[in-house]
């Protein structure tokens, strides 16, 4: 017989954040080096404007392989628990982000340095796949039902704050001149990931299994199988609403080198990318907040409007060189646009599915829909190219965050249901021994 384990809301909360922070670390110091560096370490033979676009090419290819880690660890994420999976795709994205740090360059090992690059990155998002849809799925299955959204949110508080601490490693050692920089100050950032490897999986042991995951008397031989015949309108809105993310890569990853191809220094858009997440560390959980309190779908919809507002600023300012219209511009994209729909993100994805597919029909849904906006600083490189210009990035910008509007526009409202209301009607699998009893 098993016991159901309590329920650990803040416990729980801190070993997502904890996790997401790790994780999304590793993600947006990729990001950084491939605006920054990447390009001439790695692709020396490409003229710079190719460079870029080939570094942030191997950034985006990371998005490519997520859906096939999603689906490896929602697979057993759903059969044997979330906690085992959860600590094993933070040691493997450890790995993999220490293991960048230590590349030789094309100019020690040739052609074989962009492949490793590329084949590690591959690697990363493999792991990084299996991080929301498990500790959402955690996080919400912990929390009281009138605080999912405030609980669950902290998942993304998590990857913002990958961002921040990330900012700040490149920050630090771009202080650095060229030389040195580009010699082994890059490096450093990827090594330090092995603290937040540690402080995670010690956090991670401690927690107690999802309680609504042990009451569950029943298992899906095939979660994923289930969650496409099933929930296919689920899926399909979790892909299309997550277009409006398009908003973070363009303005932390593809931003930081269009502001410095136009003038601004380095270390000035590192700030600039700094200070907007490092607000919306501050902003995220009152728009939680107001989530719990009158409905995910009005708090998401605004934002979408208010990053297609933001975007137009953000991206006039950095092509005309103007720091203060690109920083106006960005904290309207960011602490204020890309905050509510982060903050409601996690809790309005997984509410969509049922609590036995769960990290399954999060994970791989996410994972499909993180394809574009992976994809969307090499999208906005080729705008620039092709003549379109900061009010071509800015278009794009606004037409994908009113896409995502739409369609969450079509979408329940489930703030007020309880946990076993979310999700379809899921056929029960085969029993699961000890599941569901109390001793």
């Amino acid at each position: 017989m098993t016991d159901t384990p309590a329920r650990r809301p803040r416990l729980a909360a801190t070993a997502s954040f904890i996790g997401s922070t790790l994780e999304y670390y590793d993600f947006f110091i990729y990001g950084s080096a491939s605006a920054l560096v990447f390009g001439k370490l790695f692709f020396p033979h490409a003229a710079p404007a190719v460079g870029t676009l080939a570094a942030l090419g191997t950034f985006a290819a990371g998005y490519l392989a997520r859906p096939l880690g999603a689906a490896v660890a929602g697979h057993f994420g759903d059969r044997v628990g979330r906690k085992k999976l959860l600590v094993l795709t933070m040691i493997a994205m450890g790995v993999c982000t220490f293991a960048i740090g230590c590349l030789p360059t094309y100019g020690r090992i040739g052609v074989a340095a962009p492949i490793l690059l590329l084949v590690l990155r591959l690697l990363q998002g493999t792991a990084v796949a299996g991080e929301l849809g498990g500790a959402t799925s955690l996080s919400l299955e912990h929390a009281p039902d009138g605080r999912r959204a405030f609980f669950t949110s902290w998942v993304n508080q998590g990857a913002t704050a990958g961002a921040v601490l990330a900012t700040l490693a490149f920050l630090g050692f771009s202080q650095l001149d060229a030389a040195a920089f580009t010699a082994w100050g890059w490096r450093v950032p990827f090594w330090l990931s092995a603290v937040l490897v540690v402080a995670g999986v010690i956090i991670r042991r401690r927690l107690p299994e999802s309680p609504e995951f042990t009451r569950v008397a029943a298992v899906d031989r095939f979660p994923l199988g289930t969650v496409l015949t099933k929930q296919p309108a689920a899926v399909l809105r979790v892909i299309g609403s997550a277009t409006v993310t398009v908003a973070v890569p363009l303005n932390q990853v593809f931003g930081l080198s269009y502001g410095v191809s136009h003038g601004i220094p380095r270390s000035t858009m590192l700030v600039v990318g700094l200070v907007s997440m490092g607000l919306m560390l501050c902003s995220q959980p009152f728009f939680a907040l107001a989530a719990d309190r009158f409905g995910r779908k009005p708090v998401f919809l605004a934002g979408g409007l208010v990053i297609a507002a933001g975007a137009y600023p953000f991206f006039a300012g950095l092509g005309q060189g103007d720091v203060p219209l690109a920083l106006a511009g960005s904290l309207v994209m960011m602490p204020l646009g890309n905050a509510m729909c982060s903050a409601v993100a996690p809790s309005l994805w997984a509410e969509m599915f049922d609590t036995r597919v769960r990290y399954s029909g999060t994970a791989f849904a996410n994972a499909l829909g993180q394809i574009f906006p992976g994809f969307a600083a090499t999208i906005a490189a080729a705008i620039v190219a092709s003549g379109g210009g900061a009010a071509g990035i800015a278009g794009f910008t606004a037409a994908c965050a009113v896409f995502g509007i739409l369609v969450i526009a079509t979408a329940r409202e489930t703030r007020g249901l309880t946990t076993e209301q979310l999700g379809g009607r899921v056929a029960a699998g085969p029993q699961r021994p000890g599941a569901g009893v109390k001793a």
